[in-house]
């Protein structure tokens, strides 16, 4: 095992690259070269000043001190932003990256696009929508969704993914607090605890099935790449979209209808953690839905949950941590055991 790095204070990764940036405002990068984890094209750029990234499928994109925007990897698909880098000089406050394009919101509510056009990169069809009052923008696959001051949500990118909500616009006009994203559909939070989704419809886009359970209550809705698991202020969860990847959580039923305080998807399976501090999973087994391996466990002291394609880890309250699902998706983490004993705290 490598000698870890000194004074990184975030780490932020790609589908084959991480990035991380230290307490100094450098950036250090490895991994594919495909997918960000070279950044010498850029490297002058990345030596100080940078207080956040955000990964997208193949690239990053990293805010300097400043406002301004360094992006890198994958050209076509947000590694390079050079078309509208006049826009990016100052004032971005936020990114979101989706598999083929990035989105900045600056600090007049203007929103900023680049990469492949037809996944979002061109948001040139509502561009009168986005000069201002955005607050937070979501990305999946191939579109976005971005929230204004008003509570209203506007869409972009390709239609049946999402980029097309006109069949819910009356919806979405205002009280929207939050969107999430999954691979193929949105789905919105309002203020008043109802959810309205859209996108590809068994792809969790068409929440129809569970409606009943969704016209109120609900504080936090979290993704896997075809389903949407929802958690509602009574610590119940409510999951819908593709079966294999958790959108049918029946099998453990009796153990989502109360306390549950926290829900992480990894691709294709949901892991929840309860006020006791145990954890349940649900979807595909062999990607993480299954922990029976690791259950004696996960009975108690779970704090947080990280998922990747296929697996998941989980931080215990005495910073122990505990894997299971695909090992080659990081689901075996023997390698690493005695390094994961105690002291994890992210």
């Amino acid at each position: 095992v490598a000698t870890p790095q000194r004074g990184i204070v975030q780490v932020c990764g790609s589908a084959g690259a991480f990035a991380a940036i230290k307490a100094n405002g450098s950036v250090v990068t490895w991994g594919e070269s495909a997918s960000g984890g070279n950044s010498s094209a850029v490297a002058p750029l990345l030596t100080d000043g940078v207080v956040q990234i955000c990964g997208s499928t193949y690239s990053f994109a990293a805010i300097k001190a400043n406002g301004s925007v360094v992006s890198w990897g994958h050209a076509a698909t947000g590694g390079d932003s050079s078309a509208v880098a006049s826009l990016l000089t100052e004032g971005v406050v936020q990114i979101c990256g989706s598999a083929g394009a990035s989105a900045a919101i600056k600090a007049n509510g203007s929103v900023v696009t680049w990469g492949i056009a037809s996944k979002g990169g061109s948001s040139s069809a509502v561009a009168s929508l986005l000069t201002e009052g955005v607050v937070q923008v979501c990305g999946n696959r191939c579109s976005f969704a971005a929230i204004k001051e008003n509570g209203s949500v506007v869409t972009w990118g390709i239609a049946d993914n999402g980029g097309d909500s006109s069949a819910v616009a009356p919806l979405l006009t205002d009280g929207v607090v939050q969107v999430c994203g999954n691979d193929y559909s949105f789905a919105a939070i309002k203020a008043n605890g109802s959810v309205v989704t859209w996108g590809i419809a068994d792809k969790g886009g068409d929440s129809s099935v569970v409606t009943p359970l969704l016209t109120d209550g609900v504080v936090q809705v979290c993704r896997s790449a075809a389903a949407f698991a929802a958690i509602k202020a009574n610590g119940s969860v409510v999951t819908w979209g593709d079966a294999a990847s958790g959108g049918n959580s029946s099998a453990v039923a009796p153990l989502l209808t109360e306390g549950v305080v926290q829900i992480c998807g990894s691709t294709y399976s949901f892991a929840a953690i309860k006020a006791n501090g145990s954890l349940v999973t649900w979807g595909d087994a062999y990607y993480g839905g299954d922990s029976s391996a690791v259950a004696s466990l996960l009975t108690e002291g779970v704090v947080q949950i990280c998922g990747s394609i296929g697996a998941f880890a989980a931080i215990k309250a005495n910073g122990s941590v505990v894997t299971w699902g695909d090992a080659d998706n990081g689901g075996d983490s023997s390698a690493v055991a005695p390094l994961l004993m105690e002291g994890v705290v992210q």
